[in-house]
């Protein structure tokens, strides 16, 4: 009876979960109203929102319980399989799902803080790429009449995969489960976003997470947004610590990759490149990135080397205590060095010249993990 959907239910009593049917004639006025309030909520606190259009049919029972279900509307739409809901071979059903991209578009049209994602996981249960590259044209077409325009992302594979003439219309190109984060330079070719918009099936720490999140971003990676299970209906606010989902997430979390935005904002991020030859040397051994505007600035982040699933004990990998030191190759000069804390946010500064052996620099002492700003001084 509390199925969350943008269509109203009719008068014909039948659905598979209980209640009425759905008619794909109309809209739920109560569904726009609650997505219309959680837009501004977010713009309020500052948050992007993925509005994700479509899913996969990933069992039959979720196409059994789906109001394009044939079953469950009171239009005669929907009466195929499950493997065939996202294509383009029936024409009443991609007519229903047109008219809903539109019906969204337009709702959404005023708010900035927002991208839009074809449809999650479209590499499992039959989605074809002509139907999402049709939804894409929808969403310009919409935005053309409307004077408006979002950025559109494609999800493209767990892991990874190259990206072969995208369509033109997509500008964010997101993955999931990008450990480690080759994916963004196997796509460097592209002009757009290489995202990772889903984590977990690693354990619970937050170590985990927090690293991969650093790890994907200083790979020149654009966006990193992962699942938190600590958000369930009864703990809206995200406070469940006793979940036993396959992912992490925590109100711990959620800060401290709040330092991380804060960290690469405080650059002019985008004329920064993934850097492989800028760091010479790091003691003790550790896993080390680092992005670069050679001669202007540097992000290095510094963790301790992490397998993508753990199969000891996390404690087995974590080390208290490390005192790094590292030498850069960067121009000879004067530069300011920041050292900051992941988990605080708390920042060391230190100042330092590099001669032609270049830049060298020693860590405060810090647990598992550490950023570092180099931005060269010009007096």
């Amino acid at each position: 009876m509390r199925y969350i959907c943008p269509w109203a239910r009719s008068e014909t009593p039948g659905y598979v979960d209980g209640g009425n049917k759905f008619d794909l004639q109309r809209w739920d006025s109560a569904y726009f109203a609650r997505l219309h309030d959680f837009m501004r909520e977010a713009a309020r606190r500052g948050v992007v929102v993925e509005y994700n259009l479509f899913c996969p049919m990933y069992r039959d029972e979720l196409w059994q319980a789906c109001p394009m279900n044939i079953a469950n509307n009171v239009n005669g739409v929907g009466d195929v399989p499950r493997t065939d809901v996202y294509t383009l071979d029936h024409p009443d059903l991609w007519a229903v799902q047109a008219a809903f991209v539109r019906k969204v578009v337009t709702e959404l049209k005023d708010y900035d803080n927002l991208y839009y994602e074809v449809c999650n996981e479209p590499y499992f249960g039959g989605v074809r790429l002509e139907w999402q590259h049709a939804v894409v044209d929808t969403i310009r077409a919409v935005e053309n009449e409307l004077g408006v325009r979002h950025l559109i992302s494609m999800n493209i594979a767990n892991g990874r995969a190259k990206v072969e003439n995208p369509h033109p219309e997509v500008s964010i190109f997101n993955f999931h489960y990008c450990v480690p984060p080759d994916v963004v330079a196997l796509n460097a070719h592209l002009v757009g976003v290489i995202g990772e918009n889903e984590t977990g099936f690693r354990g619970k720490d937050d170590l985990l997470y927090r690293t991969e999140g650093w790890d994907f971003i200083l790979a020149g990676g654009g966006l990193y947004n992962n699942l938190d299970y600590s958000f369930t209906p009864a703990t809206p606010d995200g406070t469940l610590r006793d979940y036993r989902s396959p992912g992490g997430g925590s109100p711990e979390l959620r800060r401290q990759l709040g330092i991380l935005k804060r960290f690469i904002e405080s650059f002019d991020f985008v004329h920064m490149k993934p850097d492989t030859k800028t760091i010479r040397s790091v003691t003790p051994e550790l896993s080390a990135s680092c992005l670069a505007q050679p001669g202007v600035a540097y992000a290095v982040y510094l963790h301790v080397p992490l397998p993508n699933k753990p199969k000891k004990a996390l404690s087995e990998y974590r080390k208290k205590g490390i005192q790094a030191a590292l030498t850069l190759n960067v121009p000879p000069g004067d530069y300011r060095a920041e050292w900051w804390n992941t988990k605080t946010g708390e920042v060391v500064r230190d100042r330092a010249t590099a001669d032609g052996n270049g830049l060298l620099l020693k860590s405060p002492s810090f647990d598992d993990d550490i950023a570092l700003r180099v931005v060269r001084i010009h007096e």
